[in-house]
């Protein structure tokens, strides 16, 4: 699809759409965000989001030149809803708990979007806004440059990583998630401790723990190691 993005000054449309909605970047994102909340992945198309907007389809493309532009609009959205009113305390082992567990929820609430839109890089308001935020965490810290980068990385894709696998297991048809959370009963329950003695010794415990995401224990070890990081400095 040619680039027909009309820019923002010359978008002279002003008249509602059949449903009274008047057209914004701001009303097709969120119109795009609730259709593929609704209907998953494949509500993701122009003419499905004109449907919904009470618009003709073409009308979107003044605002995004594709499909994929709009999603990376919707991956921005994503990162702006999870840091929605955050503010640094100063503290910051506090401050990187809080953004990563509201990356964690702000997906896991938009599980279908998360599978769309967790792997994608915008370079946009939102996302560049976390990028300034979580490296100024680290950096009021203590921490070197070349450190604070290394360990930005890799507590964002910690995150990020979760959060997407979190939220493809909820998307998951409810016969199909409860069949998951079966397994560990019906197949690791039966496994003998004369040829499976880890998981025999510890099958009750497995089995309770994998019923809920690893992500809070995961994100306190990776704390650990960045706090025993800065004290070794």
């Amino acid at each position: 699809m040619a680039e027909r993005v009309v820019p923002e000054d010359r978008r002279q449309r002003r008249r509602p759409t059949k449903h009274g909605t008047v057209l914004s970047e701001r009303v097709i994102v969120e119109t795009a965000l609730r259709l593929v909340s609704q209907h998953g992945a494949d509500a993701l198309s122009v003419r499905r989001l004109g449907a919904a907007l009470g618009a003709d389809p073409s009308a979107v493309y003044r605002y995004f030149r594709n499909t994929d532009d709009l999603l990376l609009a919707l991956a921005d959205e994503m990162v702006g809803l999870a840091q929605a009113n955050w503010r640094a305390t100063g503290d910051w082992r506090a401050d990187l708990r809080d953004i990563a567990l509201r990356i964690h929820a702000a997906y896991l609430a938009h599980p279908q979007v998360a599978a769309l839109a967790a792997h994608r890089t915008t370079g946009r308001e939102h996302e560049t806004r976390a990028v300034e935020a979580i490296l100024g965490v680290l950096r009021t810290a203590g921490f070197p440059d070349p450190e604070a980068v290394r360990i930005y990385h890799a507590f964002v894709d910690q995150a990020l990583a979760f959060a997407a696998l979190d939220a493809a297991a909820q998307a998951l048809p409810t016969a199909a998630r409860e069949a998951d959370e079966q397994v560990w009963h019906e197949a690791y329950g039966r496994l003998a401790a004369d040829t499976h003695p880890h998981v025999a010794a510890t099958f009750p415990l497995l089995a309770a723990d994998m019923r809920d995401s690893g992500h809070p224990f995961a994100l306190e070890l990776l704390l650990d190691a960045v706090g025993a990081r800065l004290a070794a400095r």
